[in-house]
């Protein structure tokens, strides 16, 4: 059970209302962590303004949801986990690339190495190393394909920490706990 409670959209009022309004125009529903982060519309609007400006960045919608999916792994964040395994589904991940993305890795060696970094940014609380930032480099990405890359991994962190302490209900479908890998 939750531990804050959502509000129900119909039960909004002013900028929260009018923040749902637009999430329920744009993806047919408000998403509970949405709901429940309705009761800030401060945080809400910067958690939607952030989102929506790296939606129109450099990395695509693959690259993004494969970090959301590493970040959320790296963090157990079951929510995010559920919602992002969807999302990138419908980016076009396939199961396969979905998993490989929660291990912080991919067959592809160019989105293997954005997911290799985000996960050392994670792990290492952003503190990388100069060879570990030229590897990526060495994989073609830009200083500002770089600069998104941390920007997603910032925004999926504020978003598992919210779902930590807030716990809404999982209302996409539940993503599956990995298995450890028999040698």
């Amino acid at each position: 059970m939750s531990r804050i409670q959502s509000i129900r959209p119909e039960s909004a009022t002013g900028t929260t209302s009018k923040l749902f309004s637009s999430i329920q125009g744009k993806l047919g529903m408000v998403p509970n962590m949405m709901r429940t982060m309705g009761h800030s519309p401060a945080a809400l609007n910067a958690y939607l303004q952030f989102s929506g400006s790296l939606a129109g960045g450099l990395l695509n919608a693959q690259q993004r949801e494969a970090i959301a999916l590493a970040v959320g792994e790296a963090n157990g964040c079951d929510y995010c986990l559920s919602a992002h395994s969807a999302l990138g589904k419908m980016a076009g991940l396939t199961q396969e690339q979905i998993r490989d993305a929660r291990l912080g890795t991919a067959v592809d060696s160019k989105l293997d190495a954005l997911l290799r970094f985000a996960r050392k940014l994670v792990d290492q609380q952003g503190h990388v190393s100069d060879t570990e930032l030229q590897e990526l480099r060495e994989h073609e990405f830009t200083d500002g394909e770089i600069a998104e890359v941390i920007a997603n991994v910032a925004l999926n962190i504020f978003t598992n920490y919210f779902n930590h302490v807030a716990d809404p209900d999982i209302d996409f479908p539940k993503a599956a706990r990995l298995e450890p890998s028999v040698a």
